[in-house]
């Protein structure tokens, strides 16, 4: 009852107000020429005088429009009596409805709430009425639960959105379909991720080789004398002369011979003894790298040579030779450094964000700079495990077969590598998260127009727009993906308002 006498009183005044806007008018009436009679329609137009006052200076009333003598801004027109009654009666009949009192607030300055309409103190605007449900007038033991437990956050910071369930706004779908609110299910799938990066070929250092000699000796021919050129497997490298390696083929030969003059004998010891000393002899020039058909031309020839050559081991290109005619060699000494290029390695660096992504075997596709739109697939075959101090990315290393040596060490190339995720995880669009520094946000779309903040714990984010919700969201639930923004502000809004009427209440 104390809450209708207010309002009442409050109505008498707005009336009060209303009669001394009109005594203006009354003057301008009696004031006029006696003489000069207006006609009866006329006057029924002309009781009601127009008047014109300052937003910011409300004391300055004028019945011309113009600007104001204080500070200059154009005049406003006053509402003439009857739109004042009307407001009036509109404003009883709804304290009377609800039996809860309007406060007035300005969209400015959230911390203005005023009892009666007007203009705000700090920047003159006009005050707008403040929407209370009500379940917000008679909902006190529910704002001091929230109190207690601070569901509220600090008015005015960056940081401050709400992020429990009582905080949930309520939107009219006029306003919903104004602003543009569109909405996305939280789904359950695996996140997928393209990385894209630049990367330099170089050797496969798996498929080195070197070429030397376990004997003393001296170059007699070279049959390969230039950095660069391509060797295949079994062809001649040099020929090499060696006292040693002439002595064993000697060795060997004498063992050949008396094996096959042995062979018929009676004893069997004796036979045993020669084929001994060949195996001997053959393991001998075995361990210099005299091969198999070298010592099967031997034993056909049944003569000794005086240089011995040195075929390659495999397929490669030179990449340094030592090795010149007549040149002295010692056992151990390096004469060729060959390089299989039938696969090449590819380093690349990526950022440490994507590192939850990367796994050996990942599959990668490669393309050259010179020679756009063909795309060479490779693998991840190891990613180092140290972060590069300068660049604060990882390290990691490719292979790529290179069939037709069309990929050449030391040339840049164009990575892109696609990750899959292992297992369906709950993703929601990139777009829908509110990042404030802090902690990240969505709004949760419910029945009947309301929209609920929820705090969500973000992981991997996939190449589609979409992120890993590790918490907050549930499967099936809408998330809004356009005009949060918006919402968020009426949220904050409405938060001020609340608590300036909880500090009210318990003061």
């Amino acid at each position: 009852m104390s809450i209708i006498r207010q309002m009442r009183g409050r109505v008498s005044r707005v009336l009060l107000l209303v009669l001394l806007a009109a005594v203006p008018a009354a003057l301008a009436a009696g004031c006029g020429d006696s003489e000069t009679t207006a006609p009866a329609g006329e006057r029924a137009d002309t009781e009601q005088v127009q008047l014109w006052t300052c937003g910011m200076h409300p004391n300055v009333i004028s019945e011309e429009p113009g600007q104001c003598p204080i500070c200059g801004m154009n005049l406003t027109p006053v509402k003439r009596t009857d739109e004042a009654e009307e407001q009036a009666a509109e404003v009883e009949e709804s304290a009377a409805e609800t039996e809860q009192v309007q406060l007035w607030t300005c969209g400015m300055h959230p911390n203005v709430i005023s009892e009666e309409p007007g203009q705000c103190p700090i920047c003159g605007m006009n005050l707008t009425p403040v929407k209370q449900s009500a379940a917000d007038a008679g909902g006190e033991s529910e704002m001091d639960h929230a109190a207690e437990h601070g569901e509220m956050s600090a008015t005015g910071s960056e940081e401050s959105v709400p992020a429990s369930r009582d905080a949930s706004i309520v939107i009219d779908p006029v306003t919903i379909q104004n602003i543009g609110v569109q909405t996305a299910p939280v789904r359950e799938r695996p996140l997928t991720r393209s990385i894209r990066t630049v990367g330099h070929l170089d050797y496969n250092e798996e498929l080195f080789s070197r070429i030397n000699v376990k004997y003393p000796g001296w170059i007699e021919k070279l049959y390969v004398n230039e950095t660069g050129q391509q060797v295949r497997a079994g062809e001649p490298l040099l020929d090499i002369y060696s006292p040693e390696l002439v002595a064993a083929q000697e060795e060997y030969l004498l063992a050949f011979q008396n094996l096959k003059n042995l062979e018929g004998s009676a004893f069997e010891t004796i036979a045993k003894g020669a084929e001994s000393l060949l195996d001997a002899s053959r393991r001998r020039l075995l361990y210099w790298d005299v091969t198999e058909a070298q010592i099967r031309e031997l034993e056909a020839r049944g003569e000794i040579t005086r240089t011995l050559t040195i075929y390659a081991p495999s397929n490669g290109i030179v990449v340094e030779r030592m090795a010149e005619l007549g040149m002295r060699v010692t056992p151990g000494m390096d004469m060729y450094r060959m390089a299989d290029l039938s696969t090449i390695w590819a380093f690349a660096h990526v950022y440490d964000a994507d590192a939850p992504w990367l796994s050996p075997g990942l599959t990668a596709e490669m393309e050259l700079p010179y020679n756009p739109g063909k795309i060479y697939r490779g693998r991840i075959d190891y990613i180092y495990p140290y972060l590069d101090q300068a660049s604060r990315d990882i390290k990691i290393r490719l292979v790529f077969p290179n069939r037709n040596l069309e990929l050449k060490p030391q040339m840049y190339a164009n990575i892109r590598l696609s990750a899959r995720g292992q297992r369906p995880v709950l993703v929601i669009p990139g777009s829908a998260v509110i990042r404030s520094g802090e902690r990240d946000v969505v709004f949760v779309a419910l029945d009947g127009g309301r929209f609920e903040p929820r705090e969500v714990t973000l992981g991997m984010e996939g190449e589609d727009g979409y992120v890993q919700a590790a918490s907050g969201v549930s499967v099936d639930e809408r998330v809004v993906t356009s005009a949060q923004f918006l919402i968020d502000s009426e949220s904050r809004l409405q938060e001020a308002i609340q608590k300036m009427l909880d500090h009210r209440m318990m003061h």
